[in-house]
């Protein structure tokens, strides 16, 4: 697949990202939950001033805009650099890499224009039997509220981990995979 395929898909990711924050921003403040799903997911505006599951939201300045915005523009200009002159012919890695692009661009643009991230996506669990569990493991049936970027960069990050840890395909005596 040519190169500007993984790019398309890094603006498709960052438009929607983009346009369901701003439906959200302008749609959901004062509604509380709206319930979507009974019993799994509802949308729920919030504004995160931190970065994953709201950490380094309480850090003062010039700290949080370093390991919020900052480091996070150097990893987009250095993953846009890589997916531009690579080689590398794994499309699950390049594709990984497009989704993280996209995402995080999509969130280093709410830090720059609004000082932090609008999250609105609320998945919980009220199976009564999942529901003790996650309480007893992680002291909470939520999970942590959070955005289109969000999930893009996850699913990035999840590709890249399938690709280290998928074993390589066995080579035949001519050095061609088997198969």
């Amino acid at each position: 697949m040519h190169r500007r395929y993984y790019f398309l898909a890094s603006i498709i990711v960052l438009v929607v990202d983009q346009a369901s924050k701003i439906a959200a921003h302008a749609y959901l403040p004062g509604k509380g939950r709206v319930e979507i799903i009974a019993g799994f997911f509802n949308l729920t505006y919030s504004r995160n001033p931190g970065g994953l599951f709201g950490f380094f939201g309480s850090a003062g300045e010039p700290w949080r805009t370093l390991l919020l915005t900052a480091l996070p523009v150097l990893a987009i200009v250095a993953i846009a650099i890589f997916l531009a002159k690579t080689d590398e012919p794994d499309r699950s890695t390049l594709f990984g890499l497009a989704m993280i692009l996209g995402g995080a661009t999509g969130n280093v643009i709410d830090r720059i224009v609004r000082g932090e991230v609008v999250d609105f996506l609320d998945v919980y669990a009220s199976h009564e039997g999942l529901a003790s569990w996650l309480m007893e493991k992680f002291g909470t049936v939520h999970w942590p509220t959070f955005n289109i970027a969000d999930s893009a960069i996850v699913v990035g990050v999840t590709l890249l981990l399938l690709d280290v840890f998928r074993p390589e395909p066995k080579k035949e005596a001519g050095g061609e995979p088997a198969g």
